[in-house]
């Protein structure tokens, strides 16, 4: 068995009910990196070569800056981020205690810019909003991811599951006919994966730089004729949420190469 595995099986002892809404056995759950050939996964692990290290370089930056009404920057509150950072992205989406609402990692540095800052949300997508979601995810790396579902979250991650199992578009295709039916399969000149999200914000090819999860999300519905919602949207929050748990036990990858 795989060290991600294992460390899957100890994270589901805990809870044999959900092991039962698993349509992939822990000991087969694999990384999207996992689908890649060599030269793409040998680019990812170079720090040098990996093209989504320029967006955690600017995050670098962002995270000293100060901005807003007042003058705050990131490491004003947080310090160094390497070790106050440090498997804060494993444990996203999660609910705000603040609030109740379900943030992803996008979602809480905007409100701390809000809130803490004086300063204006970064736009989805926008260079800065990816640069220092990658520089803080970054932080992470290795660590495996570790969502919770406990509480307020089970709503959301009912709503996410029943998603992810919906049928839509012209094509009438759910996420689970692709990643948990016909993973491993060729899909033109591609192998389809698994479809976890321990590697974003990532680099995609296709894009030629770097892109969100929710990017993604929107990327696939387009595919399947179906469809997109706003960038933010509480549907796209709760599927995020159900991907994480479904990926527990994966190590984060940011910056992820994908095709």
């Amino acid at each position: 068995m795989s060290r991600a595995g294992m460390a899957l099986l100890a994270v589901l002892s805990a809870s044999g009910a959900f092991a039962q809404e698993r349509a992939i056995p822990p000991d087969q759950v694999k990384s999207g990196s996992a689908f890649l050939g060599q030269d793409l996964r040998s680019l990812q692990n170079d720090e040098f070569a990996n093209p989504g290290m320029l967006w955690v370089e600017r995050g670098e930056k962002l995270w000293r800056e100060p901005g807003g009404k007042k003058s705050q920057s990131c490491a004003s509150c947080h310090q160094d981020a390497k070790s106050s950072m440090r498997a804060v992205a494993a444990r996203y989406p999660r609910i705000d205690p603040a609030s109740g609402k379900l943030l992803n990692l996008e979602g809480r540095i905007n409100a701390c810019r809000v809130e803490h800052m004086g300063a204006e949300p970064f736009r989805y997508e926008s260079e800065d909003m990816l640069s220092i979601t990658a520089y803080v995810a970054r932080q992470s790396r290795g660590l495996p991811m570790s969502a919770s579902i406990d509480g307020a979250a089970r709503a959301h991650f009912d709503a996410g599951a029943a998603a992810y199992r919906l049928r839509r578009g012209q094509m009438n295709l759910s996420c689970a006919h692709c990643h948990d039916a016909n993973w491993g399969k060729r899909l033109l000149s591609e192998t389809i994966s698994q479809g976890h999200p321990n590697g974003y914000p990532a680099y995609r090819l296709e894009w030629q730089t770097m892109g969100s999860l929710e990017r993604r999300l929107r990327a696939c519905l387009s595919g399947i004729r179906a469809e997109m919602l706003p960038y933010g949207a509480p549907e796209y929050l709760d599927l995020e949420l159900y991907l994480a748990w479904r990926a527990q036990g994966l190590p984060i990858e940011t910056p992820g190469v994908r095709r």
